[in-house]
C-alpha cells in the first residue's frame, strides 16, 4: 500500500468503479478494470471449460511501473462442479510526481491468491470464492457469492451477488499504526436476448465501506507564508470513515453477419463523498480467416471531485476532512485499445484440446482539472501547471483447454 516513503498519492486512474479502496493503488486497479471491461455475461447456466490460463501484465505511466504474472487453473468435477485457483503477483516501482515531490523512488511486491467453486443445478449457477491479497503494509481479504438463473427459454439471465471484505492497514516505519476496513458489495444484473443478434445487459452495484479509507502516507498541502522556499507546507490527509457508492451500467452486444461483434457501454457512478462519474465505451471484434481475431476499443471516463478534495488548502486544518488524492480530483481519462488473438489448432499437444494466445495493448491519457504538478519550480503556490500523463498497459494471455 505504500505509494511513497514519506509522501502522498500514487498514479491516478479511473478506479472508483471497483470493490476496493479508491485511494489505494489506482494503477493496479486499472489493470483489473481493463480485464473486467472486456467481459459480458452472456450465458449463466454453463460451467466454465477446463483450462489453464497464463497472463503477463505490464503498466508503465506517470512514473509508475507495475508488472508480473498470473496463473489460473479451472477444473470441472463431474457435471455440476467447477473448481478455480489463481495466483497473481505485482512488482511495483514508483517515481511518480507525488513520490518525487516529497520522497524517493520505492519498490515493493503484492501477492494475491484466490480460489472458487461453481455449482450448476439445471438452469442455476452458484459461485463462491475467496481472495487474499498481501503486501508489506496492507492485507485484503474478500469472500464473494453469486447466483445466476436462466429464465424464459434461456432468453433472460438474472444475476445476484454479494461480497464481504475485511482489510488490515499498516504503515512502514510506524509500528504503532494499525487500522481496519470493512467492505460490503451488492450486485444485481440482468441480461436479455432481444433478437438473434442483439444482447442487452443492465447492472446495479452498491458498495459500503467503513474504517480507515485513506492512505496513511499521503499528505495534503496548505498555504504557509512561513515556508519561504515553497510558500506551502504539508499535513496528513483526513478522510471520513464511512462511504457508500452506487453504480449503474447498461451494455449492449450486437453480432454482425460476418462473425464480428460490436459492443457499447455506459456507466454512471456516484458516492456519498460527492463524486459523480460517467464512462462510455465502444468496442469491436473482427475475425480474420479461421485463426485470427482482431479487436479495438475506445473508452472515455470523466469524474467530478470529492467534496473535501483540494489541491491547495488555505491554511492548516482548513476543514474537518482533507484530501489531495488525484483519484478524488476532477479529471478525464481517454483509453485507446487494441489486440490480436491467435487460435491454436486442436489437439496440437497431447491432452490439450484447444487454446489461444492474445496480446492486448491500451494507451491511456489522463488530464486533471484541479491537480497541479508541484515538481515544476518557479510558480506561485496554486499556479503550477495542471498535471497530465499517459500510460501504456500491455497484457499477454495464453489459454489452454484440456
Amino acid at each position: 500500500m505504500r505509494e511513497e516513503q514519506k509522501g502522498e498519492p500514487e498514479v491516478a486512474v479511473a478506479a472508483i468503479e471497483r470493490f476496493r479502496m479508491l485511494s489505494r493503488r489506482g494503477a493496479l486497479l486499472c489493470l483489473s478494470l481493463l480485464a473486467l471491461g472486456a467481459a459480458f455475461p452472456l450465458v449463466a447456466a454453463v460451467l466454465p471449460e477446463d483450462a489453464a490460463e497464463v497472463l503477463y501484465h505490464n503498466y508503465d505511466g506517470g512514473g509508475m511501473k507495475i508488472d508480473g504474472p498470473s496463473l489460473l487453473v479451472r477444473k470441472n468435477v463431474g457435471d455440476q462442479f467447477s473448481l478455480t485457483a489463481n495466483y497473481y503477483v505485482d512488482s511495483i516501482s514508483a517515481a511518480s510526481v507525488d513520490v518525487v515531490a516529497t520522497a524517493s523512488e520505492y519498490k515493493e511486491e503484492r501477492t494475491e491468491y484466490s480460489a472458487g467453486v461453481d455449482f450448476l443445478n439445471d438452469k442455476t449457477l452458484m459461485s463462491l470464492g475467496y481472495t487474499n491479497s498481501t503486501e508489506n503494509d496492507f492485507e485484503a481479504n474478500t469472500v464473494h457469492f453469486s447466483v445466476s438463473q436462466d429464465m424464459f427459454g434461456d432468453l433472460t439471465t438474472l444475476t445476484m451477488g454479494v461480497a464481504k471484505g475485511w482489510d488490515s492497514v499498516r504503515m512502514v516505519g510506524n509500528d504503532t499504526f494499525s487500522d481496519e476496513v470493512d467492505r460490503n458489495n451488492y450486485q444485481l444484473g440482468v441480461t436479455q436476448v432481444l433478437t438473434r443478434n442483439l444482447l442487452l445487459g443492465l447492472s446495479y452495484e452498491t458498495i459500503t465501506d467503513e474504517g480507515f479509507l485513506n492512505n496513511p502516507y499521503r499528505q495534503v498541502r496548505y498555504l504557509d507564508p512561513e515556508n519561504t522556499s515553497k510558500g506551502y507546507s504539508y499535513q496528513a490527509e483526513v478522510y471520513p470513515r464511512t462511504r457508500t457508492s452506487n453504480a449503474f451500467a447498461i451494455r449492449s452486444l450486437y453480432y454482425l453477419p460476418y462473425r464480428a461483434s460490436f459492443k457499447a457501454e455506459y456507466r454512471y457512478f456516484n458516492d456519498t463523498w460527492g463524486i459523480r462519474a460517467h464512462s462510455f465505451e465502444l468496442g469491436y471484434v473482427h475475425p480474420l480467416k479461421d485463426q485470427w481475431i482482431l479487436e479495438g476499443r475506445y473508452r472515455l471516463y470523466a469524474q467530478d471531485k470529492a467534496e473535501f478534495y483540494s489541491d491547495l488548502f488555505d491554511f492548516r486544518d482548513a476543514q474537518s476532512f482533507l484530501a489531495r488524492d488525484k483519484e478524488l480530483s476532477t479529471f478525464t481519462n481517454n483509453t485507446f485499445g487494441g489486440g490480436v488473438t491467435y487460435l491454436l489448432g486442436q489437439n496440437l499437444i497431447s491432452g490439450i484440446e484447444k487454446g489461444e494466445v492474445s496480446l492486448l495493448i491500451d494507451y491511456m491519457v489522463f488530464n486533471y482539472d484541479d491537480f497541479r504538478d508541484v515538481t515544476q519550480s518557479g510558480f506561485e503556490p496554486g499556479s503550477e501547471p495542471l498535471y497530465e500523463f499517459d500510460a501504456i498497459v500491455t497484457r499477454l494471455y495464453m489459454t489452454l483447454n484440456y
